[in-house]
């Protein structure tokens, strides 16, 4: 882990942070007291940059991350650009854009300071990870639209599957 960090560090990017499943399982796999990682699909890797929004950077940016980690499924977002996307307000950060995440268990983000310690953010509070609880974020609370994408996440990633002691937590079922 602390080899991606570094990777990602080493591209310079404004606001940058590891998200969601590479901080979350990592967690849940501690708590579960797995003897190896959980695989993750990607490494997301987000960051903030007003000036330059297109998305040919972030290709960019992955394929830098490419030659530094062959194996590592990379996926480079700019969150300034990202609510367009999304079709949300735009987003201040890439803070901003962690805690309206669907999960709070996924609204997780850690990067590497000037020193190389590790920080992490976690805009939603950590007791749900902790606690294996899976809820939606306040964000995605709020309207009928966004609780339906919560509800889809929930079944498509079926998490359960693979940390038994999770408690989902449904809404408006």
């Amino acid at each position: 882990m602390m080899d991606i960090l570094k990777a990602a560090k080493s591209l310079k990017l404004p606001d940058w942070w590891i998200c969601a499943g590479f901080v979350r399982s990592k967690i849940w796999d501690t708590l579960h007291i797995f003897n190896e990682r959980t695989p993750i699909p990607d490494i997301d890797l987000i960051y903030f940059d007003t000036i330059n929004i297109d998305e040919l950077m972030e290709k960019k940016f992955e394929e830098k991350l490419k030659t530094l980690m062959l194996n590592i499924p990379w996926s480079v977002k700019n969150e300034a650009r990202m609510h367009v996307k999304s079709n949300m307000p735009p987003y201040s950060s890439s803070i901003d854009a962690i805690s309206k995440f669907p999960e709070t268990a996924t609204a997780l983000g850690v990067k590497l300071d000037e020193r190389d310690n590790v920080k992490l953010i976690a805009p939603c509070g950590i007791n749900d990870v902790i606690n294996l609880e899976v809820k939606p974020t306040l964000f995605f609370a709020e309207t009928k639209e966004r609780v339906e994408i919560y509800e889809a996440r929930i079944t498509k990633k079926n998490w359960k599957s693979t940390w038994n002691n999770l408690i989902v937590h449904h809404i408006g079922r």
